[in-house]
């Protein structure tokens, strides 16, 4: 079977890159770096190391873009470098998985009446809403819940980068999203 090879719109920009040329390096940090700066604040939660950990990617990424062989577009490419950096941060972190039930006992003040407000409030609000609330979630949950639905990582690939079994990676799953729900409430 032949690999199919995807052209976007960054083509030339690359190609520049390689060349070692660092107009073309910050024209692609510029068109990148936000969106992945989102993926790492979304991962880590911390707006220093996300900024540190995005610029260890594109470091990463300009250093070896010679390895870019187009089998992808460069924003998946350098998004898979973004996420792993990502992961390689919360492990330095020495993450621990927290059951629901200890979470819960931990944290059962940390609710306000406030948030029980109705669900056909203004978009915006509830965006924030939810973000807030995700970031309350325990860490592990969390990551898994930005794994599945944001980064589009399947629970077999969650488990092999955090390095849990595919049945974890689907029980956190499940526990987070119980939990935001009940959160939102």
């Amino acid at each position: 079977m032949e690999t199919k090879l995807y052209t976007d719109r960054h083509v030339e920009l690359v190609e520049r890159c390689k060349l070692g040329e660092r107009q073309a390096q910050y024209e692609l940090y510029k068109q990148y770096s936000k969106a992945m700066f989102n993926v790492c604040m979304r991962m880590l939660d911390h707006a220093g190391e996300a900024e540190d950990t995005l610029q260890e990617a594109f470091v990463d990424a300009f250093t070896h873009i010679g390895q870019f062989r187009q089998q992808s577009t460069f924003g998946a490419w350098l998004k898979q470098i973004v996420v792993n950096k990502a992961i390689n941060q919360l492990r330095s972190r020495k993450m621990k998985w927290v059951e629901i039930s200890e979470w819960q006992a931990a944290n059962e003040d940390s609710f306000s009446a406030e948030e029980s407000i109705d669900w056909h409030e203004e978009t915006e609000y509830e965006v924030e809403r939810i973000r807030r609330n995700m970031q309350q979630l325990p860490e592990g949950y969390r990551i898994v819940m930005t794994l599945y639905l944001f980064e589009g990582y399947d629970h077999e690939e969650i488990g092999e980068v955090l390095g849990i079994s595919e049945v974890t990676s689907r029980t956190q799953y499940l526990r987070a999203k119980r939990k935001l729900v009940e959160m939102m409430r």
